[in-house]
């Protein structure tokens, strides 16, 4: 499987990411990792609904998307990951997925979470997350707009948390 693009935004198929981000990625299918949007029937209806005219879209679970990419009938398949958290991202990469960078593009503020972005809100598990990306080698891209400059998200949680 050949990754071009791997995101995490929880708002998943949307304007930008229909209409920039999957240019950008110049990949055949979307493939959304998320076990919370894979056992919701309503939802994994409602992203497929909402893809780019002609690509493919497949919404599945951790387990699933580490076998799917071990699976030599799709080693040619060009992809754009898209997940709604850091610790999924973590998952598949220590189950050997390739990944070599993610772009942050928006976790949504709730309860429990801080706001460190206009766009980004995270909580402990996601920080820790983060930093276990960081030390797996996974590049950390956080550009909420595809024109956007990168910023470090380590940089921007150790000044609002201290290290």
């Amino acid at each position: 499987m050949i990754i071009n693009f791997a995101r995490i935004d929880d708002r998943l198929i949307h304007g930008q990411v229909a209409t920039v981000w999957a240019k950008q990625a110049n990949a055949k299918r979307i493939i959304i990792v998320s076990a919370e949007v894979f056992n919701d029937d309503i939802r994994k209806k409602i992203v497929k609904q909402a893809a780019p005219a002609g690509m493919k879209v497949n919404v599945v679970d951790v387990e699933k998307a580490i076998a799917t990419y071990h699976n030599p009938k799709y080693a040619n398949d060009t992809v754009f990951y898209l997940f709604t958290n850091p610790s999924e991202v973590v998952d598949i990469v220590k189950g050997g997925i390739s990944l070599k960078s993610i772009n942050i593009g928006g976790m949504r503020y709730e309860q429990g979470k801080t706001q460190i972005t206009k766009a980004i809100s995270v909580d402990s598990q996601d920080i820790k997350a983060f930093r276990e990306l960081h030390n797996l080698g996974v590049d950390l891209d956080l550009r909420v707009l595809a024109d956007d400059s990168k910023k470090d998200i380590l940089k921007i949680i150790d000044e609002k948390y201290g290290k």
